[in-house]
């Protein structure tokens, strides 16, 4: 399963909000050194209730808006 997702970073509080077929996520990081990818990893593996392992960044390493596949 694929997501498209459009992130917030250098939030105050982490959140995430299903908007239409994107999910916004606001994020407690940096967009430094990958630290925003990573935390992004950890607060949809929260939310989806999966390990980490299953996810991956297919495009928009460095774009707020990204491709999340989902195993």
């Amino acid at each position: 399963m694929k997501i498209s997702v459009k992130v917030v970073v250098n939030a105050k509080k982490q959140k995430v909000v299903m908007e239409g077929d994107t999910v916004k996520v606001w994020i407690d990081a940096p967009p430094v050194e990958g630290k925003a990818n990573k935390r992004l990893i950890e607060i949809l593996s929260k939310h989806y209730d999966k390990p980490k392992s299953s996810f991956k960044i297919k495009s928009g390493l460095k774009s707020r808006t990204k491709i999340i596949e989902i195993l």
